[in-house]
């Protein structure tokens, strides 16, 4: 503990600190506004965030006619498509969006897949490498209203429409196409639709999506989004109405986005009986047993039905159709409007999907629209089957299929609620607040996975959650650069997917919640976004610009580190010193130095010298002791009291009392920044009395040197430790550095007993495999073959 003049304790720590900026500070500014990254407002989009006073977004209806073949396993399909052009601009083509194209031999999807060959190869991977499937769209035409062949040009996933006259701004033109496609074994062309194959009952379950021609979105930030569909950047879309007859077997269940039109002509009496109690039920009501499923799977009806399913101001559409369908269903009401929340599932389900399913349906339409805004769509479904998870507007295809005895693991049943509520919650992002999916995964996926979390933890005390909690990321941001993306990365380009656009980005959110600004203050601005732009196209900047504006929090720093770089978290507590400020009385002083030099252990020669040596010369001859053999500079004189006393008198009532205050005890912490992403610094600080107190120091502490700071604590009771960062809210990647003083990391070891034989070479297991017996039996004279 060092003492110290008061006076000079403020001047002398910020010189420090800025001698050290001035030399160290050489870098990019961490706190350098994002104005010159990011696009310049408009009257589009104003510099708020929000939608500007000239916002416009383009229009696409649809009336699709489809017939499901469950014999052949292809679909074939009629639509005609109203696109109202809203733009200032005049259209002489479209771009429609033809995402089966991305099973074709010859796309880019395939021609560019990378891997290599093993030792050891899977039955599937190679299969998987063989494939002759034969997929894509067939067009069979594009006419326009008038029955006429429409011109276009195929460019692998984007077909374009050159109009006979081009589209005027306000207005709209009409256009029909014809189709057909073999529909994909989702286990072994994998992609987000496709069929399931049952060989125990020989049926099928279809998960129909990307299943017709879409149009591309048209914008004002950026015209015609038409990246190629390579995969992993999604889907980019306008909104409008549909109007779809899905045509199926008639012993076929089917579930749609929308809502059924035509209830009476597809449904028995007692199903549209149970559909009636389930608006008024507390629980899901069966609308289709499991008995009934099971009898309805083992017949083959020889004719078809026609299901029709209508949805307004929707992004997409997607349908779900299989004979082994139970379905169940239970109404809410969210804001007063009732949403019938349901699901589809094969037995093989059970019994988690009976249990489950509807029941996180509904907890996630509730919670949602609790964090973002109110659910407005009068369906909700989820569909298991092979898709993993996948989300549509009003319908999702989720994973999660417990043991066939019928038995599953912890992790079974939560991995299937956790993927329910993420894929129900996609119809927030981005069903609603429609963000460019094909561009920007991590405003789809990481926006859902942060209210995803949410949800978890308000369905379950203690959710067992993947993502959201900074300590999970902290593994994924310590690997190298070269491992990483910034999440800034187009969707296609990001290396670990997962990482980049679902975990980083959600937890980054969790950490603007929790730790930089707030609950309350995030709570309104991350509403207010979803507000402002539910049913539009927001972008990047919109989202930053509006968790500003709504919150009056500087978040530049935050945007840049975490989403612009790959820099991780890593600060450190490298020193502490320990300062009481000095009463300047010489009484005190030096009867406390007194006591210091008295404690102070003597050294290891001044040890052995006090036995090894028996006399010193001073010692055997006293005549060479003169003034300073006696003198004490530690004894107080009376010309040290008289210039204590003037010094007094020179002081003011308050100064005088700073000066004897002996409860203040002052801690100087030398921090760093190892990780070089700049972030708050949360102070645990441990007491004597072993009380603790918690401090949370705003990043903007490393706005003058974002590399190392000295930061002085003043408290009433001695600190005996301090920690950053105790409960692990930052993503820190190395907790080692986190303490003063340092704690030894905990771990444990097994212990097991060494292998006393080594394993059998293969002559010996030859040999153990011809046993006596075998020898015996093998008669004299004998080949043994």
């Amino acid at each position: 503990m060092r003492r110290l003049l008061f006076a000079g304790l403020v001047l002398a720590v910020a010189g420090q600190q800025v001698a050290v900026a001035q030399t160290t500070n050489s870098g990019t500014d961490k706190f350098a506004q994002l104005e010159t990254m990011l696009p310049t407002p408009n009257s589009y989009r104003t510099a708020s965030g929000a939608p500007g006073p000239d916002y416009w977004q383009q229009r696409a209806d649809y009336d699709i006619k489809v017939t499901l073949d469950d014999a052949k396993q292809s679909l074939t399909g009629r639509e005609t498509i109203t696109y109202t052009n809203l733009s200032p601009d005049v259209l002489p083509y479209l771009w429609v969006q033809m995402d089966q194209n991305i099973y074709e031999k010859t796309s880019i999807a395939n021609t560019t897949q990378v891997g290599q060959l093993q030792d050891k190869m899977s039955f599937q991977a190679v299969e998987g490498m063989m494939s002759d499937f034969e997929g894509g769209f067939k067009i069979e035409s594009v006419t326009g209203k008038d029955g006429r062949a429409l011109h276009t040009v195929t460019n692998n996933t984007m077909m374009r429409v050159d109009l006979p006259t081009p589209l005027q701004p306000r207005q709209s033109v009409s256009f029909n196409v014809k189709w057909h496609y073999n529909i994909t074994d989702q286990y072994k062309q994998g992609g987000r639709s496709g069929f399931e194959y049952f060989e125990a009952d020989k049926n099928y379950l279809y998960e129909m999506a990307q299943f017709y021609p879409r149009m591309a979105v048209y914008s004002d930030n950026q015209g015609w989004q038409h990246k190629q569909f390579l995969g992993n950047g999604e889907f980019t879309l306008p909104f409008g109405d549909y109007k779809v007859s899905i045509t199926a077997p008639a012993d076929h269940v089917v579930g749609a986005t929308g809502t059924l039109q035509n209830a009476a002509q597809v449904l028995s009496g007692t199903q549209m009986k149970r559909l009636e109690q389930a608006k008024s039920a507390t629980k899901p009501v069966l609308i289709v047993s499991q008995d009934e499923a099971v009898k309805n799977e083992a017949n083959r009806a020889t004719g078809t039905k026609t299901w029709t399913f209508a949805a307004k101001n929707v992004r997409d559409f997607a349908w779900a159709s299989s004979r082994k369908f139970i379905w169940d269903a239970m109404q809410i009401k969210q804001e007063g409007k009732p949403v019938m929340c349901m699901s589809y599932y094969p037995k093989e389900g059970n019994p988690l999907w009976g249990q489950y399913s509807t029941q996180v349906v509904a907890h996630t339409i509730k919670s949602y629209s609790k964090h973002t805004i109110p659910y407005a769509y009068p369906v909700a479904i989820s569909v298991h089957g092979p898709i993993g998870g996948m989300e549509y507007p009003m319908i999702c295809f989720n994973g999660g299929r417990p043991e066939k005895d019928g038995t599953y693991s912890a992790e079974r049943k939560y991995g299937m609620i956790s993927v329910i509520i993420h894929e129900v919650g996609h119809n927030f992002f981005p069903m609603i607040v429609n963000s460019d999916e094909r561009q920007w995964s991590w405003m789809d996926e990481g926006l859902n996975s942060f209210v995803e979390f949410l949800a978890e933890q308000e369905w379950e005390r203690n959710y067992p959650s993947r993502r959201g909690e900074p300590r999970n990321i902290s593994a994924y941001m310590a690997t190298a650069n070269t491992l990483q993306s910034p999440i800034m990365t187009n969707s296609e380009s990001a290396l670990q997917f997962g990482n980049n656009a679902y975990g980083k980005p959600a937890t980054a959110l969790n950490i603007l919640r929790e730790t930089v600004m707030g609950r309350e203050l995030f709570d309104y601005a991350f509403k207010t976004y979803a507000q402002r732009w539910a049913y539009k196209h927001p972008t990047p900047a919109d989202f930053f610009r509006t968790m500003e504006d709504a919150s009056a929090v500087d978040l530049d720093w935050f945007w840049r580190g975490w989403f612009y770089t790959t820099e991780h978290t890593d600060l450190a507590l490298e020193s502490v010193k320990s300062y009481n400020a000095s009463t300047r009385n010489p009484q005190v002083e030096n009867a406390r130095l007194q006591q210091q030099k008295a404690a102070a252990p003597q050294s290891i020669t001044a040890q052995r010298n006090a036995t090894d040596i028996s006399k010193t010369l001073v010692e055997e001859k006293p005549e060479l002791k003169d003034f300073y053999n006696n003198y004490d500079p530690l004894a107080v004189t009376p010309a040290d009291q008289q210039r204590y006393t003037a010094m007094l008198g020179s002081l003011t009532p308050e100064q005088q009392q700073r000066l004897t205050d002996s409860q203040s005890n002052f801690y100087e912490l030398s921090l760093r920044n190892v990780g070089g992403l700049v972030m708050p610094v949360v102070l645990q600080m441990t007491y004597a009395d072993n009380t603790q107190e918690i401090q949370t120091i705003p990043a903007e502490i490393w706005r003058k040197n974002n590399a190392q700071v000295t930061k002085v604590i003043v408290t009433k009771k001695p600190v005996i430790s301090f920690v950053i960062d105790p409960f692990q809210q930052t993503a820190d990647t190395d907790l080692s550095n986190n303490s003063f003083p340092r704690q030894p990391a905990s771990s444990r070891f097994e212990l097991f007993q060494q292998q006393q034989q080594a394993p059998a070479n293969p002559m010996q297991q030859a040999a153990k495999a011809t046993s006596p017996m075998q020898k015996l039996e093998q008669k004299p004279g004998s080949s043994g073959n």
